[in-house]
């Protein structure tokens, strides 16, 4: 589990708050990654794209209907912070299958971090356009009215475990396939048994390609989901 320890860049002293190591590192990687593509890819715009401007494009194009399917023209307001969400994700995702790399979304504080911030915005957009009528997300007029209370309590809770289970899915996710690699990896010394590693360490790094992007879209979606519960609350 070497892999997903946060160590200094310099030196080998205790790491503090303001302390340079290879989770910072592997953070700015990511921001000027996306700031390649999107901004300086795109910046000779044309109506035959480039590889680049083609990659943004239809990164836009995916969350923007994303956001407007799952929740409304209403929601398209916040379409800036889902982007940024999603690529956010998708890229740190990515280069955390460079070899040597770090994955900073193997980390629960980071997609917490992520997670806490979502159910935290989503609540006050909740309450400050609907007040005290949000609550009606937790009251199911549909059900009996004897139900009522039971499955208030069970939305409730279901609310609160939002991003726990939010948090945990992205994380979870990330390490396991890091993990599995190494182990296969640590196999790839035995000669008999080598090739074997060798073919189960590709498979596995090209399902890794596939589960950095899908998680990255059900994070994504997932917080679409929330906000549009935010924004339509009744049941």
């Amino acid at each position: 589990m070497d892999q997903f320890m946060v160590t200094p860049l310099f030196g080998d002293g205790a790491i503090h708050w303001y302390t340079p190591t290879n989770a910072t590192l592997w953070f700015a990687l990511t921001v000027l990654a996306i700031a390649l593509v999107l901004v300086v890819g795109t910046r000779g715009r044309a109506i035959v794209p480039s590889r680049s401007q083609s990659l943004a494009e239809l990164t836009f194009g995916l969350v923007h209907k994303m956001v407007e399917d799952i929740t409304g023209k209403e929601g398209l307001k916040y379409f800036p912070y889902i982007m940024t969400l999603f690529c956010f994700i998708v890229f740190a995702n990515f280069l955390g299958l460079i070899p040597m790399s770090f994955s900073t979304t193997s980390h629960i504080a980071v997609t917490a971090v992520l997670a806490v911030f979502v159910f935290l915005g989503v609540t006050v957009i909740g309450f400050v356009k609907h007040g005290t009528h949000f609550f009606g997300l937790f009251w199911v007029t549909a059900a009996p009215l004897p139900l009522r209370p039971v499955l208030a309590v069970i939305e409730v809770i279901s609310y609160f475990v939002r991003p726990v289970s939010h948090s945990i899915r992205l994380a979870g996710n990330v390490m396991a396939g890091h993990a599995v690699i190494k182990v296969f990896a640590g196999f790839a010394a035995i000669a008999l048994i080598s090739p074997v590693s060798v073919v189960a360490i590709t498979a596995m790094y090209g399902l890794e390609v596939l589960v950095a992007l899908i998680q990255a879209y059900v994070f994504t979606i997932l917080t679409c989901v929330y906000l549009k519960d935010a924004l339509h609350p009744a049941h």
